[in-house]
């Protein structure tokens, strides 16, 4: 079961970013995904920590002001280690979409550590590295 809830949160984490077909991205929901005190960390050359909500501004105006559309991410494959209340997940991601008018494509690794809470499972920490 702790499996395929974690499974279902990182998936709705994922599809927070999706702006396909007009649709609004609901950024806001990574609040709810990640605890308040939660860390986020983006590797290589422009390597930033972020607070939940200095991850969340730039990336809601992105995909809100016309900038990115048409754009998803979504896992290639995983793998969740679970002890007890905590997990962690190790997984390779493909993303696609039209930035400024261009069509991109991408992808990198994601390292998600989550913990079991009396609302169900929660995300505590996320770091991911864009592949060139």
């Amino acid at each position: 079961m702790s499996k395929t809830e974690i499974d279902a949160v990182t998936a709705e984490f994922f599809a927070a970013f999706d702006n396909r077909g007009g649709e609004a991205a609901d950024v806001a929901r990574i609040r709810r995904l990640v605890l308040p005190g939660g860390v986020i960390v983006k590797t290589g050359p422009e390597f930033t920590v972020y607070t939940v909500d200095e991850f969340i501004e730039p990336r809601r105006r992105l995909l809100t002001d016309g900038r990115l559309v048409e754009f998803s991410e979504w896992e290639t494959s995983e793998r969740t280690e679970i002890a007890d209340d905590i997990a962690s997940r190790f997984c390779e991601y493909r993303k696609s979409g039209i930035l400024d008018g261009e069509p991109f494509e991408g992808g990198g690794t994601k390292t998600i550590q989550f913990v079991r809470t009396p609302q169900g499972w929660r995300i505590t920490a996320f770091a991911w590295h864009d592949r060139p």
